[in-house]
């Protein structure tokens, strides 16, 4: 997805591994996955962070987190952005003086929000021999808690210990399940 400011997005929705929240409203996942083609075909290559990563560092700047790409809604603090061999791995806190902030915790142990998603430009892509864009180097702008993510190969995981929140979980697997049949149905 483009935004009129020319910013894109890719969105990523994860497994049990890939995106948890622990009570101190701590959130750790993976906003992307190197290797994985998204829902609009786009592959992005390791290393696709690196420079903007570093050039971040010595700006003394921090990737944001926002709710559902609105600039206009911050709800926490990236405190690691890094790549690693799998994908961008994000770890941050949802600030629980921002009312959003506890909504987005509530949505994502009940397993209603199941995704994150990058704002970033694309400064080098090239395209393979089936048409997918290779995105090989992004500047990268911020990070979302999303509804509808992109990359079909994540889903999200909320760490808890009450028997509610397994059967939410659960729940919310079953109807991903369903949903991803009547897809392929279709």
């Amino acid at each position: 997805m483009q935004v009129e400011s020319g910013l894109e997005c890719k969105f990523a929705r994860f497994d049990d591994d890939a995106l948890s929240v622990t009570g101190d409203s701590v959130i750790e996942g993976y906003a992307s996955y190197f290797g994985d083609p998204d829902q609009g075909g786009d592959i992005v290559t390791k290393g696709a962070y690196a420079a903007s990563l570093k050039r971040l560092a010595a700006e003394r700047r921090q990737v944001k987190m926002l709710w559902q790409h609105d600039p206009a809604q911050p709800i926490g603090i990236w405190d690691e952005v890094r790549e690693d061999a799998r994908g961008l791995y994000v770890k941050g806190r949802l600030l629980e003086s921002v009312a959003r902030a506890r909504e987005a915790a509530a949505l994502i142990e009940a397993g209603a929000i199941d995704g994150l998603s990058i704002g970033y430009r694309t400064v080098k892509a090239t395209k393979n021999d089936k048409g997918q864009r290779l995105l090989t180097e992004l500047e990268l702008w911020e990070v979302s808690l999303v509804t509808f993510p992109m990359l079909p190969s994540a889903r999200v995981g909320a760490k808890g210990t009450s028997p509610t929140d397994d059967t939410l979980r659960e729940l919310a697997a079953a109807f991903e399940d369903a949903r991803q049949e009547m897809a392929r149905m279709t």
